[in-house]
């Protein structure tokens, strides 16, 4: 999607908590597109020209001095034109966030399990930025890290613009000390704390999923988590997980590697439901972003934050897998 990254306009604010999306027409000797709708249905036919024209027509895409542009408004060379993502059905994601901290500076939010941070894919309003935006009346408001949307647990955002990179630096140079939960299969191998460290990289074939390198690869480490086993009931156990690197679903491919599947996870070992499927709640993801510990760049305060949610044990029976690396 052709969106520029440009300086927000001050005077284009949120509608219903989603900020503007912002793109700029081509400088172009001979414009292919004798239109601005034109334009937005060629590079983004997703929408369609009905719902691109209907749009216009309701004053929901507008210029650079805020003003609605109607459906004949002339292709025009550097344009900046703002619109506000939506979608014709969202379905509603009945669990909610709570709140556990804010000031000036940092909003923290105890996400439920199902709800994305950000806009994307089937969810816009459905979103724990969006939601915190319209509930909150921030309009700067920014997640300083991600966490997946079948994780539950801590988030941290920002609410002032010029502190937004000091707080991502944390993240970036690993000076934050993040410590996850997850129940899986007890295992009596692991009698103390371990180190798991490996190369993750994208699946061939599924861009969803993420896997370890095989050995004869020949790739370097480039994740690392802390596990360690917290307590067991029965089959299952809880565990503690401290990534020191953040790659994409790290804590959870580093448990499948050590054949212990996280419970309810819908990707690892196999995929029991791909991205796009109809949503099941029943059994969700046994991953809790459990605390943060930092010290805060702007404040100059030791922060610790701890999640309020406690992981349901599974009823069934776990079961084992090994990784075909291993």
């Amino acid at each position: 999607m052709p969106v520029a990254h440009v300086p927000k306009n001050p005077a284009i604010g949120l509608r219903d908590g989603v900020a503007p999306s912002c793109v700029a027409l081509p400088h172009m000797r001979v414009p292919a597109w004798p239109s601005v709708l034109d334009f937005l249905v060629d590079r983004m036919p997703r929408v369609g020209r009905d719902a691109w024209t209907q749009r216009m027509a309701q004053g929901e895409v507008l210029g650079e001095n805020g003003q609605p542009l109607p459906p004949d408004t002339p292709y025009l060379n550097g344009q900046r034109v703002y619109y506000w993502r939506a979608l014709a059905e969202e379905a509603v994601i009945p669990f909610a966030a709570t709140v556990i901290y804010r000031d000036a500076h940092l909003v923290v939010a105890d996400k439920p399990h199902f709800l994305p941070v950000t806009p994307g894919g089937r969810y816009v309003q459905q979103s724990l930025l969006v939601r915190l935006k319209r509930t909150l009346g921030l309009a700067d408001l920014s997640p300083l890290h991600r966490i997946d949307r079948e994780t539950a647990g801590l988030v941290v955002f920002s609410v002032r613009p010029p502190e937004r990179d000091a707080y991502q630096r944390l993240f970036r140079e690993r000076r934050i000390d993040k410590i996850y939960e997850a129940i899986a299969a007890a295992a009596p191998h692991l009698d103390g704390p371990l180190t798991r460290q490996s190369h993750i990289r994208e699946c061939e074939g599924a861009f969803y999923k993420m896997r370890e390198a095989a050995p004869h690869e020949g790739r370097a480490a480039n994740s690392e988590t802390r596990i360690e086993r917290l307590e067991q009931r029965g089959l299952w156990a809880r565990y503690r997980l401290q990534p020191v690197t953040g790659r994409r679903h790290q804590l959870r491919v580093h448990m499948h590697g050590l054949g212990l599947p996280i419970a309810g996870d819908q990707f690892y070992p196999v995929v029991v439901k791909a991205p796009g499927e109809a949503e099941s709640y029943a059994n969700p993801l046994r991953l809790l972003a459990r605390s943060l510990r930092f010290t805060d760049p702007v404040t100059g305060q030791e922060r610790y934050f701890q999640s309020q949610r406690i992981l349901d044990w599974p009823h069934e029976q776990p079961g084992r897998t090994v990784n075909d690396h291993d």
